[in-house]
């Protein structure tokens, strides 16, 4: 089967249905009737809530209304978030907005995640009894604001109707967005710093945090108590240092409002809308939760797959890469969410959807467009589940001489050798992240260094020119080959140090153009592991020197097709900075190091240790 093309996106159609549903139906205004309304949580802190009411004549109407929900520790007062507050009242519901606990107008002490699935069950229980409300309650969110909708649901507040959850509600923060296999997630760094300046009323903490820029800092790692700007703020400090220092999966990360994974099966029983993009830090969740809870649930669960990046849901390009107008939801925020609502709090069911809605990237001609970027291109296709049921996992070896394919290797003792050096990591360019740094941004782009690379120097060559990045490339492709789906990379590796980082990228190799003269080396998807979880994630196993072990690498899946002339290429390497810290290949404790080695790193590519990727390959249309 395959996986059928949407010859009109459902969310296309949706805001067709919904622009005329709103206009003709509803001609309601719109009023703040409470403001800073302090509901009180279960240990006594009070969160600052508004309330917005759909009005008739000046006054708020009377019928009992659904609720929409959204927590948010982005300043609830925020013009985009009222302006979506408004817009639904004035659709028929009652809108609800709050500060986290410990942000902005709320009290409290902030830990980034922790508490949320608390806050969230307390503050429904709370919005049930709205003498103005029906008793069902809806939440969205973006990020932050779709982990606190994923932590609510999995305590079952009896009130929760259904939840839209947009590149959030981490599957495994071990594995994703805090922690990556070991490895930390420095956009959590970056997210500290910038959330900070953005809440202090300290004109002098505001200051500081300019002058010691988290770019600086990013230089000096790892931080240490009290000798970082963060030490201005504890809890920030605390939380931040406890992430880069806490490496084994136990408790800590099997912590409700850090891991859906260990809540599957205590997780509400509503209808939920799952959505991320290829380039978002939540890819591989939401795909995993997706398939888990639509296991699990009676309700419907729909998963929704675009080519964005963190948030971007409005956009048709991800960094310097153009997918096609037909890639954006125009107005996401807004007639998107409402047909939703409608269809599950209103009963109004409309259009039927798929389960699956997945953007396939790479079905353009590579020009350059008016904005510099290239056209990849891509279409939306829709489908049964996830991953497709024709989906055939081909393994492409690795060969001493850099070719990749599906071929086995024959030499014997085949490997390739390179020097892993802290001091001169390779630079971060591109990926699925949610960076809130302007040193490294998410996204597509050409794989050549640039002024704009942190960390590049001149004369700015491509990443494949350097001797710690190990390629493997097919020939130019003969035909299409439509990659949908998850994507592992095996490797036979050994090292001179007792740990070290390997990783692993999916490249679309375009061939000289006219417009790109040098070609158009487009990261597709990428993965990294910390050698020392390279058995188990709960506990620590450090490296004899060239000893050789098998590890497994799993980066996001993903949906592109390579065309023909393109080549399929993997680079193998051992570090990616900024976007994950670097590995000081000593074994020291995690995130606590004050030594750094350079490693003799090997990748086997022989007929007795044949490395490979293995690629979701489905039959092209």
């Amino acid at each position: 089967m395959r996986i059928a093309r949407a010859a009109i996106p459902f969310f296309l159609s949706l805001l067709a249905t919904s622009n005329s549903y709103a206009q003709s139906e509803f001609e309601f205004g719109v009023e703040k009737t409470q403001t800073n309304l302090m509901l009180p949580m279960r240990d006594g802190v009070n969160l600052a809530t508004d309330i917005y009411r759909p009005t008739r004549f000046g006054a708020p109407v009377d019928d009992q209304l659904p609720i929409l929900l959204q927590r948010t520790p982005y300043d609830k007062n925020r013009d985009r978030t009222v302006q979506s507050a408004e817009f639904f009242a004035k659709n028929g519901y009652v809108v609800v907005l709050q500060d986290h606990r410990g942000r902005y107008a709320s009290e409290g002490d902030f830990t980034k995640y922790i508490g949320e699935g608390q806050d969230g069950f307390d503050t429904i229980a709370h919005l049930s009894e709205l003498s103005f409300g029906n008793g069902d309650v809806g939440m969205w969110g973006t990020s932050y604001g779709a982990h606190v909708q994923a932590n609510a649901a999995k305590l079952r507040p009896p009130a929760l109707k259904t939840i839209v959850v947009n590149m959030g509600g981490m599957s495994n923060g071990w594995d994703h967005k805090v922690r990556n296999h070991g490895a930390f997630e420095i956009q959590q760094f970056t997210w500290a710093f910038r959330q900070l300046a953005a809440e202090t009323d300290d004109p002098v903490v505001r200051k500081m945090l300019d002058l010691d820029s988290v770019n600086h800092w990013l230089t000096a790692m790892p931080i240490r108590k009290g000798l970082n700007p963060l030490s201005v703020s504890p809890n920030f400090e605390d939380y931040i240092l406890e992430m880069m220092t806490h490496g084994d999966y136990d408790d800590y990360w099997k912590h409700l409002d850090v891991n859906w994974a260990e809540y599957y099966d205590q997780t509400a029983d509503i209808p939920m809308l799952l959505i991320s993009g290829w380039y978002d830090s939540y890819a591989g969740g939401t795909v995993q939760n997706y398939n888990e809870l639509s296991r699990r649930l009676d309700s419907d669960v729909h998963l929704i797959m675009g080519p964005w990046t963190h948030g971007a849901n409005t956009l048709s390009y991800a960094g310097d890469v153009e997918f096609g107008t037909d890639a954006a939801i125009q107005d996401f925020h807004h007639e998107f969410h409402l047909r939703w609502f409608d269809r599950i709090l209103k009963g109004k069911r409309g259009e039927p959807m798929a389960p699956v809605q997945a953007f396939l990237m790479g079905t353009g001609d590579g020009h350059k467009d008016g904005n510099g970027r290239l056209y990849h291109g891509g279409e939306w296709r829709e489908a049964s589940e996830w991953p497709l049921p024709d989906t055939e996992s081909v393994p492409w070896y690795f060969h001493e001489d850099g070719i990749l394919s599906t071929d086995k290797p024959v030499s014997e003792n085949a490997a390739t050798t390179y020097l892993s050096d802290p001091d001169n990591p390779v630079p971060t360019i591109g990926g699925a992240f949610s960076s809130t740094s302007p040193v490294f941004e998410p996204g597509a782009y050409d794989q050549r260094t640039s002024v704009e690379v942190f960390g590049a120097e001149p004369p700015y060559l491509p990443l494949k020119s350097r001797s710690d990045v190990v390629v493997f490339q097919t020939a130019p492709l003969e035909n299409d080959v439509s990659v949908v789906g998850p994507v592992v990379v095996n490797l036979h590796v050994s090292s001179s140090a007792p740990d070290t980082d390997f990783t692993a990228k999916l490249v679309d190799v375009y061939p000289p153009s006219a417009d790109f003269p040098t070609g158009f080396e487009m990261n597709i998807t990428d993965g990294i592991i910390r050698a020392r979880y390279r058995e188990r994630p709960d506990q620590q196993v450090l490296m004899e020197a060239f000893e050789i072990y098998e590890i497994q690498i799993t980066p996001f899946p993903t949906a592109n097709v390579f065309k023909k002339g393109h080549r399929i290429r993997v680079d193998i390497s051992s570090s990616n900075f900024p976007r994950f810290d670097i590995n000081p290949n000593t074994g020291e404790p995690l995130g606590r190091h004050r030594n750094q080695r350079i490693a003799e790193n090997s990748i086997m590519h022989s007929a007795d240790r044949p490395s490979h990727i293995v690629l979701p390959i489905v039959p092209t249309n």
